[in-house]
This record gives structure tokens, sequence and C-alpha cells, in this order.
């Protein structure tokens, strides 16, 4: 009964713990936004066309967001995943962080006035390989995905984006797959963390899964390396997400964070078919994005707004899409499901008969980068 209780009090320990730190991370990055939105004010930009919808109820949007944090450290308090690091601010780093984003912030929001979310195109020559739709400025962001400056700030833009809710929001995709997997043993399972980025998410797969074999796809040479920084994983492939460099069902489970509402309708099949191939019969896709439209109808107008103001090209297209039939085409079935603030995430999981045809390139692809 002891060890029990023991054990109890720890949880109870660490969810007190992650609640803190998210206290802590929220202050920090909510100052931050209020900040990058006084400096937006002064652009003038105006949206093309208003929203229809009306605006959220009193109250609504602060409870959906502090719903986030509280998920996070329920699920820390299950044992799912261990209070994770981002939620500790180091005031040093932080505040070096927060007076370059100051210094970026003006250059975004002139780059919002002048609509030049393409500019990118002209530094970044088509002979890479890189798909046009790749090649452009998201979020008005400075050097697009391609620069060392980029992929360091990236993390602290979503953040200040967010008010601090981003890894509690991600982090939904890794509790449907913790839980999944809870009690079982991940020792030579591999995880592809899919469009990695700059490594947060990677970085959470790591502290919850630390037996597995984990390997970060991007088509950013600059985010991989700062991926490789964050979340200490050693094996990353630079890679096109419509064209995997894996070998038909040799995956375990595959994480996809916020990818599909940045990709053009006619790739979101692709890659939902790529994602297929790979992963073993029985393997889980853990998969996060935006909320749609029909998930919320309250902050319906908060996502008419989204695209405009943060050049998001093919956000509106993907508030449209059936998810559950993109991956039900290629054989994937939805098998839990979990929400928070602006983000909702689904665990999809390949029927345990499925039979690959084809086998291209080696399961684990020596770094990339």
């Amino acid at each position: 009964m002891s060890g029990s209780g023991g054990e109890a009090a720890a949880f109870v320990g660490d969810r007190s713990r992650q609640l803190v730190h998210g206290a802590v991370k929220a202050a920090w990055w909510g100052a931050a936004s209020l900040a990058l939105r006084r400096i937006a004010r002064g652009d003038r930009f105006e949206p093309a066309a208003q929203p229809s919808s009306e605006a959220p109820p009193t109250g609504f949007f602060r409870r959906a967001w502090l719903e986030a944090f509280e998920k996070d450290a329920a699920d820390v308090a299950r044992g799912l995943y261990p209070p994770m690091a981002d939620g500790r601010v180091n005031l040093i780093s932080a505040a070096r962080t927060w007076t370059d984003l100051m210094q970026d912030a003006p250059e975004v929001a002139q780059r919002r006035v002048r609509r030049g979310v393409t500019e990118v195109r002209n530094d970044i020559p088509a002979s890479r390989g890189l798909p046009p739709y790749y090649r452009q400025n998201f979020h008005f962001q400075s050097g697009g995905w391609f620069t060392d400056e980029s992929a360091r700030r990236y993390e602290a833009q979503v953040e200040a984006l967010f008010a601090g809710a981003a890894g509690a929001m991600r982090r939904r995709a890794l509790s449907l797959l913790a839980t999944a997997w809870l009690g079982q043993d991940q020792r030579g399972r591999l995880i592809v963390d899919l469009a990695c980025g700059s490594g947060a998410f990677l970085e959470n797969l790591t502290s919850a899964f630390p037996r597995a074999r984990l390997v970060g796809v991007d088509l950013s040479t600059a985010y991989l390396g700062e991926a490789r920084r964050r979340s200490g994983v050693r094996a990353v492939a630079q890679a096109a997400a419509e064209r995997l460099p894996f070998a038909d069902a040799s995956v375990d489970a595959i994480t996809c964070v916020y990818l599909f509402h940045e990709l053009p309708p006619a790739v979101r099949g692709k890659v939902a078919k790529e994602i297929a191939r790979v992963l073993k019969p029985g393997g889980l896709l853990s998969f996060a994005d935006s909320i749609q439209p029909c998930d919320e109808p309250r902050l319906e107008k908060l996502l008419e707004m989204f695209p405009a103001y943060f050049h998001e090209p093919f956000y509106k297209s993907y508030g449209e899409v059936d998810l559950h039939n993109l991956f039900g085409i290629v054989g994937l079935s939805a098998f839990s499901e979990d929400r928070a603030f602006l983000t909702k995430a689904t665990l999809y999981e390949k029927p345990a008969s499925a039979v690959s045809q084809t086998v291209r390139s080696d399961p684990l692809p020596e770094a990339a980068v």
C-alpha cells in the first residue's frame, strides 16, 4: 500500500509541477504575444474580406486555452509522459529569444502589409528540388523555412502566437500514442516524426519513448539542424512527405503535427498514401493539426481570420477537407481522438491484415544533414 501511495503522490507532484511550468510559460509568452500585437497594430493591414461569423461568447476563448494546460498536466499525472522541458523558462535564453522576436517583428509586419508572401522563392532556386508550395514565407516569417535564424526563432513565434499553449496543444498527439502503447515495450520500435520542423515535438517523443528509435523527417536543412540540436536525435532525413525514404511496412508509428494545413489539396492525398505505405500492419499515425470550423462553430470567426493574418494559403481548403475520409481512402481507420484549444488530434491505425505491394529504400536512412 505504501508503494502505491508513494506513486500516487509522485504523480500528483508531477501534475502540479507541469501546471506551474505551464503557468510561467503562459505568462511569459502571453506577454510576448501582447507585445507583438502592439507592433502589428501599426502595420495598417486590412484583410481582403471580413469574417461573416460571430465572435465567440465572452470567456469561451480563455476557457478553451486553459483546458490545454489542464489536459497536459493530467497526462503527466497519469504517467503517460514526464513533465516536459518546454514548460521551464530559462530566463537568459528566453530574454535573448524575446529580443530577437521584437527586432524581427517590424519586418514581419511590413511583409504582411506588402503581402510579400512568396519573396523567399527568389532566394531558393527551384533546382534544389523543393516543391513550389514550400518555397514561400508561411506566416510572413523572415527567411521562410530556409535560414538558421528562422529555425531558431520558429518555436518562440509559435508559442507567442498561442500565448504559451503550443506545446500543450501538440501533446494531444503524444497523449493518444502513449495511451495506445501504455504498458508495452517500445524497444526497437521505429517512430518517424513527419515534418519535424525545429524539433519541439521530436524532443517530446524522446522524453516519452526513450527506448524507441526516432527519426525526424523534414524538407528544410536548417530546421533539421535545429531539430537535432533541440532533441538530441541524430537520425534525421531531408525528404518530402510525398516521397518518404522508408521501405513498405517498416515503421511502427508516424507522428504528424501541423503539416496538413500547409499542404495544397492535391498533395494531401499523396502524403496520406505514403504514410499508409510505410506503416507496418497494426501501425499507428498520431495526427494533430488545427481544428476545423465543423469541430467548434464558436471559433469559426477566428479560423476565418487566421489565414489572412498569418499567410496560410491552403488553410481554407484544409478547413473543408474530411480528414477521416482522406485517411480512410488509403486504409487507415480512426482509433481515438482528442482536442485542446485550437488543435485536434486523431490516432489512425493501419489494419493488422494489410499487405504491402512494393518495397522502396532502406527502412532507416542515414542522417541527411
